[in-house]
């Protein structure tokens, strides 16, 4: 099959899973949007899944690249995470199927695909490892910052904040706002390379000694 071909049956993939979710969509609907017979969807992907992994795949690609044009190494890399988290959050209402891909859901509905959505929420990170590594380049963030792990507790915050915080009224970015300005100062106190750690050490040394 060539590629546009391909791309083009993904790409309506992409727009019936994101509309109906992966239990109602149909093969047929995908096929008729896509301009092409239901067995030639077939040779695109092996089964249904399999079309569902790879229109997550796409989606996140897609998401990655946007991602991945915000990050100029000149910026102060704690500037770019603040930039990055603020326009993921932004972002994902227009892009349900990683949406749901980084809260989880995926693996609920899949569970023998659990292995492959782990590596796709691997990806889904890796514009914040690349964040992390710049600052620990820079001199501004912790030698010994563990970046893959540090990655997963950010997106942790995100996807909670989409959880519990991204309620539709009328002051909904203003919150969002206030909850990521207030993340990123405890987040930059963890990640910084300031004198806390040393402080920590001499108020310890001082409650031990006689």
């Amino acid at each position: 099959m060539d590629r546009q071909k391909h791309e083009c049956i993904v790409v309506s993939a992409v727009k019936a899973f994101a509309r109906y979710g992966f239990k109602k969509a149909s093969v047929d609907d995908i096929a008729k949007d896509a301009g092409v017979a239901k067995g030639t969807v077939y040779l695109a992907a092996e089964s249904k899944e399999d079309l569902f992994y790879q229109a997550i795949l796409h989606e996140l690609r897609e998401w990655n690249a946007q991602m991945s044009k915000l990050i100029d190494p000149r910026k102060d890399a704690l500037q770019l995470l603040s930039e990055l988290a603020q326009a993921g959050l932004a972002s994902l209402d227009d892009r349900p199927l990683v949406k749901q891909l980084l809260q989880g859901d995926m693996h609920a509905l899949l569970p023998r695909w659990q292995d492959r959505f782990d590596e796709l929420t691997r990806m889904g990170r890796r514009s914040t490892v690349e964040v992390l590594e710049l600052g620990i380049k820079q001199g501004s963030f912790r030698a010994d910052l563990d970046a893959e792990a540090t990655a997963t507790l950010l997106m942790d915050m995100q996807i909670s904040t989409l959880l519990f915080h991204n309620r539709d009224t009328p002051d909904k970015d203003e919150r969002l706002m206030r909850r990521l300005a207030a993340a990123m100062s405890l987040i930059e106190r963890g990640l910084t390379r300031g004198p806390s750690v040393g402080l920590t050490h001499q108020r310890r040394a001082r409650v031990s000694s006689p």
